[in-house]
């Protein structure tokens, strides 16, 4: 039996389901964000629990951070999170602050090192 002239190797032809399972890694999507109702707000305080389902993070004012023991927090915020949004935020932080950091240098989280002393004169 002879092969046609059409005929290719099977490799060198792909197929349309191999095709099509390539394209959605090939493509980007686009998560659209509405913002219009957002409501901002600061925090300088963070508390984290969890149960087995939902990790929660507590937001808040510390208006006393160099005091903190002293001092009654109110929670502006609250947000609770499954363990799996919270590993993805978690990522997405932690990309963002090393890129502060190597733009602006190392963050020292610890207040009272930051705190500048003045010199007495």
């Amino acid at each position: 039996m002879s092969a046609k002239k059409d005929d290719k190797p099977a490799e060198a032809t792909p197929e349309p389901a191999a095709e099509q399972a390539q394209a959605p890694a090939q493509q980007q999507q686009q998560v659209k964000v509405n913002d219009a109702n957002v409501i901002a707000s600061y925090a300088n305080f963070c508390r984290v629990s969890s149960t087995p389902e939902e990790l929660i993070l507590d937001l808040g004012l510390n208006p006393q951070p160099l005091d903190p023991a002293n001092t009654e927090i109110n929670v502006g915020q609250r947000i609770i999170l499954n363990h799996y949004t919270a590993k993805r935020l978690l990522s997405a932080l932690s990309m963002a602050l090393q890129r502060h950091e190597q733009a602006f240098g190392v963050l020292e989280t610890d207040i009272r090192k930051r705190v500048v002393r003045q010199q007495q004169t």
